[in-house]
């Protein structure tokens, strides 16, 4: 497109459209930022009871393998009866639920929190299922 009124508008145009390119590729995909916020949170609400590592249990059991795997079932870990005797398996519907307060969900369970809003809740799960193994 020429434009013989404004000759350098096709430039200006080309760079800025070489620019916009330039900048939207240097910046991280969505799905990386939505990473790094849910394992803070993580971090920050969760480690202080669970591991990540298999086997490794704190106050909670290990969160290794979460999703897909049903409540309670981890042999060596010592759950509450409400969680050995829940016929429910890990998922992000499951886990929202619990997590918007575990008693609630779940009378009886050991898990000492008193819930997380839905943004927390979501990220955290989110976080959770992207680490989880195909």
């Amino acid at each position: 497109m020429t434009c013989r009124v404004f000759p350098s508008l096709r430039l200006i145009t080309t760079g800025l459209i070489l620019g916009t390119t330039l900048t939207a590729a240097s910046l991280p995909v969505a799905g990386d930022a939505e990473h790094a916020q849910g394992e803070r949170l993580f971090r920050a609400q969760c480690v202080g009871c669970h591991s990540l590592v298999p086997g490794e249990h704190l106050a909670g059991p290990s969160l290794h393998g979460l999703i897909g795997r049903p409540a309670g079932s981890i042999s060596d870990f010592d759950y509450s009866p409400a969680l050995e005797e829940a016929n429910l398996v890990w998922n992000r519907e499951t886990l929202d639920a619990f997590l918007s307060g575990p008693d609630d969900f779940l009378p009886g369970t050991r898990m000492v929190l008193w819930g997380l809003d839905e943004r927390l809740r979501q990220r955290i799960i989110g976080y959770l299922e992207s680490i989880a193994e195909p």
